[in-house]
């Protein structure tokens, strides 16, 4: 097992795409917050302190694509046949794929949160207040960033196995995201707040709709997505032909 997270560790190290999400959603962070603070009036400096670090939670779609890339990716480049050749039993290099990538999740969330922490800092010192780093408000939102870019990453993973098709898996996850979940939630009504986009809504703070969960749930549905589709990544991939 050893030898297979090395081996994912090393095709993250060596590829750029992973490194461009990882920029990209910095700078989302940063013209997120920056548009944020820049529209805003002192009067509700104090108001807008939430709003900007909760860009960081936003960015777990590029978390999500990272994930995907994890196995469509590989089956784009068509190295996955070199991969399961090196290592037969498929369901440890699923395995290795999750672990790595839930860890870049983290460390994707955790830059993120730093990142969306520092640019409202700056922003309210520019316009003459701080941050309040003693609200638990605050952090509990930057927690809940990080967990939503941990279990969007997971999920990613598990997509990816189960939409063989990069493009294809992104385009229905950024659909997902986009559309349909809405138009699921018209009619499960107040379970609407369970679904994936929701429940990362609800993690840092953002209502969706009167049915909004309290962040505990929301992160434990998440978590329950994660690794419901880990399973389902696992399973498929042992199962199913490459070709």
């Amino acid at each position: 097992m050893k030898s297979l997270l090395a081996a994912e560790i090393l095709k993250l190290r060596t590829i750029r795409a992973p490194w461009l999400l990882f920029i990209a959603a910095q700078l989302i962070v940063v013209a997120g917050v920056s548009g944020l603070m820049f529209s805003g009036t002192a009067s509700h400096l104090a108001t807008t302190e939430l709003p900007a670090v909760r860009h960081a939670g936003l960015v777990a779609l590029l978390s999500l694509i990272l994930g995907i890339m994890a196995v469509a990716g590989e089956y784009q480049h068509r190295t996955i046949t070199d991969t399961y050749l090196a290592s037969p039993r498929r369901g440890r290099v699923i395995l290795a794929k999750l672990s790595v990538y839930t860890a870049t999740g983290f460390i994707f969330g955790i830059a993120s949160a730093a990142t969306a922490l520092v640019a409202t800092a700056i922003w309210l010192a520019a316009r003459g207040s701080s941050l309040d780093l003693a609200s638990g408000e605050l952090w509990r939102t930057l927690i809940g960033a990080v967990v939503w870019n941990v279990t969007f990453a997971a999920i990613g993973v598990g997509l990816g196995a189960l939409i063989r098709n990069f493009a294809g898996a992104i385009a229905a996850a950024l659909a997902w995201a986009a559309l349909v979940e809405g138009i699921v939630g018209q009619f499960l009504g107040r379970f609407s707040a369970w679904l994936p986009v929701a429940s990362g809504s609800a993690l840092v703070g953002i209502r969706t709709g009167n049915q909004a969960l309290p962040q505990w749930a929301a992160g434990l549905i998440l978590v329950g997505y994660a690794v419901l589709f880990g399973l389902l990544a696992v399973q498929l991939s042992v199962r199913r032909d490459v070709t």
